[in-house]
């Protein structure tokens, strides 16, 4: 149970940290196309990359550092439903311009963001 209530506060915590970069976003760029959403899962998925290669063995408040922050934090921060449902939407509005290059972008940003997240804690940690 200990686990799950900071799995779930991690949660918590992720989401509204989405929440606040996705209103800042649609606030400062306009909500034409899903910014908010693209940054959130590039941020998200570089530091996801970072949790699960620095913390194979940490542990916070006696819990593994990746259950909280990886599902916790990560798992609330990331939005893969909302980058789904953001590309249909585009879709069924006839932009598929726009969906087109929101599903590349995204899966390019993301992938680039999360090799590097692992490539920053390897750089950091040196010579094996």
């Amino acid at each position: 149970m200990y686990k799950l209530l900071l799995v779930a506060l991690g949660g918590a915590v992720g989401t509204s940290l989405r929440y606040g970069i996705a209103a800042g976003m649609a606030r400062w760029l306009g909500a034409a196309f899903p910014y908010g959403t693209l940054l959130a899962n590039a941020i998200g998925c570089f530091l996801l990359g970072v949790v699960m290669e620095a913390a194979p063995e940490r542990q916070l408040f006696g819990v593994p550092a990746r259950l909280v922050l990886g599902t916790g934090v990560m798992g609330g921060f990331t939005t893969y439903s909302s980058f789904n449902l953001e590309t249909l939407r585009l879709a069924e509005q006839g932009a598929w311009d726009r969906a087109g290059l929101y599903l590349a972008s995204t899966l390019l940003v993301c992938a680039v963001a999360g090799f590097s997240g692992i490539a920053l804690v390897r750089s950091l940690r040196g010579p094996a």
